[in-house]
């Protein structure tokens, strides 16, 4: 454990020397930023596990003092041959490929050039697993020319200090640890880049705690063989608490985010949790203009798992009469909002989100969706809908609304919708928002869940516990009663505190309660004689 978390430090420390870099070639919190240190790091990685990887397969090359050289001795028959029985999720490298050479050539001409080039030919000759694709059938590979963000003068220079960094760190060692490890790093890895830039999808954090409750209240058995999905996937991490859930080798991954910034680090992600095995399943798009995943028959794909943090309002104005056709007439059950006279960004793409991932849900699925919390007591409109067809086709399996400021991104209150299409029996709805505690975060104030209130919520829930003032257990009738309401509030029961007194404590509190209805009553005609006067006053002076 200790080991662990010391390498967790010296690789914090290998990311903040990698954006040092970047800050002394005047790229700190530059908007391509993001591009370099992800792509230097991933690069870092890849090289890494492929050393991992081959020394498993060849324990005599760990024994070599160098063992780049021993390898790239070898016949190319011979090397093409070890490099096969690689891991189907490892990066397959040439010895030009290698850091180490990199190092060693470091002082030739145009390094910059050859330093692009190597990451660009790795993309190459790895895009069949790697690269992402786009709606659009294109792929996006796996590495870009990073120096050409640099001035012209300063490249050399530039990825000459990048490789003296990675050289002297390995990540060899730490290919067995586990999601919560890298979780951590990547989080870090990404904290300075994956900010709410208020015009794509989820780009925004999950907080950990949110994606920890959704994942915990979904997976309750153990399962094999399922498919989960993200339609609004920004980075990843809703899926990735999903897949450790479930179990990374026992689930297959699909997504849709329309940005490319996003999907960039959902790659990034699945690679660093081992699965790569579902890199060919994320796609860069816009799922409710084109949703992207589709059966053998070219209808939607269904799933057994969908989690989403849909963005909440957007201006989707410019494609709002494209979605209403006869073809999305069963998918946009509810209906599509109207574009907005004044603030087209405030539309609520949420609700086309919701009725997308209903529409998509398995026989026996189940989801996970977060949602502003005044969806859920709406009393007209899309979100009525949306409610009343949870309800009649019983697949609503409980509510959480959580604190505020939950997401110190955004004041905006959120509950989780949990769907269940085997649910047919009662449903749990749970106000947590007087857990937590408040805490600064930059200009922002946020709420965070301590790890024995997240339990409270997770146990509660799957227990179908009702707890005063907390957690309620209903039926679908009793929703339909109150008008389709998910507040848990609304369903607690109204409690009226009795004291036992005597018959002259009675008396006495009468009297006292009638001397103080003299004097209020005193009081005022005081004061409506001393108005009247100065408004007569007032008169005179006219």
């Amino acid at each position: 454990m200790t080991t662990s978390i010391n390498f967790q430090f010296k690789t914090k420390e290998l990311i903040d020397s990698l954006k040092g870099i970047c800050s002394s070639y005047g790229l700190g919190n530059d908007g391509d930023e993001y591009k370099i240190i992800t792509q230097v790091f991933l690069y870092k990685f890849l090289n890494d596990k492929f050393a991992f990887e081959i020394k498993q397969l060849r324990p005599d090359l760990a024994k070599e003092k160098n063992w780049q050289e021993a390898i790239g001795k070898l016949p190319e028959e011979a090397y093409e041959m070890l490099t096969l029985r690689l891991n189907a999720g490892t990066a397959i490298l040439q010895p030009n490929h290698f850091i180490s050479h990199l190092f060693d050539i470091q002082n030739t001409p145009d390094f910059a050039k050859t330093f692009d080039d190597t990451l660009m030919d790795i993309a190459i000759q790895n895009n069949d697993i790697f690269s992402v694709k786009t709606t659009g059938g294109s792929k996006e590979p796996l590495f870009e020319r990073i120096s050409e963000i640099v001035e012209t003068s300063d490249r050399n220079d530039f990825c000459k200090a990048i490789i003296n960094k990675l050289v002297e760190f390995s990540f060899e060692h730490i290919f067995n640890e586990k999601y919560d490890f890298y979780a951590a790093i990547f989080e870090y890895l990404i904290k300075d880049y994956n900010n709410d830039s208020g015009g794509t999808y989820a780009e925004y954090y999950t907080p950990h705690a949110v994606a920890k409750i959704m994942a915990s209240i979904l997976v309750t058995e153990k399962v094999q063989n399922v498919t989960c999905y993200d339609p609004s996937a920004g980075s990843g991490t809703l899926l990735m608490n999903l897949a450790h859930a479930i179990g990374e080798d026992k689930c297959t991954i699909y997504s849709q985010d329309v940005s490319k910034k996003s999907s960039k680090l959902l790659r990034l992600n699945l690679i660093l949790n081992n699965l790569v095995h579902s890199l060919q399943n994320v796609v860069r798009g816009n799922t409710i203009l084109s949703p992207y995943h589709k059966d053998e028959n070219g209808a939607l794909q269904k799933f057994d798992y969908i989690v989403s943090n849909p963005p909440f309002k957007l201006d989707f104005s410019e494609y709002r009469d494209d979605l209403d056709s006869k073809e999305n007439n069963q998918r946009f059950f509810a209906g599509i909002p109207k574009v907005a006279a004044k603030k087209k960004d405030s539309m609520a793409i949420y609700e086309l989100f919701l009725q997308h991932i209903m529409f998509s849900l398995s026989e026996t699925g189940k989801a996970a969706i977060v949602v502003p919390t005044g969806f859920i007591t709406a009393q007209t409109g899309i979100d009525k809908k949306i409610r009343e067809k949870m309800v009649k086709s019983k697949m609503l399996k409980g509510v959480v609304s959580m604190p505020s400021n939950i997401f110190a991104t955004t004041g905006t209150n959120v509950s989780i919708i949990f769907l269940d299409k085997n649910n047919t029996g009662e449903v749990v709805l749970l106000d947590a928002s007087n857990l937590g505690t408040k805490i600064k975060e930059g200009k922002n104030q946020k709420t965070v869940l301590s790890t024995s209130e997240e339990q409270k919520i997770i146990d509660t829930f799957n227990n179908k516990e009702a707890i005063e003032d907390f957690s309620v257990v209903v039926s679908y009738d009793e929703i339909k009663a109150k008008n389709h309401s998910l507040s848990a509030g609304q369903y607690f029961e109204v409690r009226v505190e009795y004291e036992n007194i005597s018959k002259d404590e009675f008396e006495e509190s009468m009297k006292e309660f009638k001397l103080n209805l003299d004097s209020l009553f005193s009081d005022s005609r005081i004061l409506e004689v001393d108005i009247f006067n100065q408004l007569k006053g007032l008169s005179y002076e006219k």
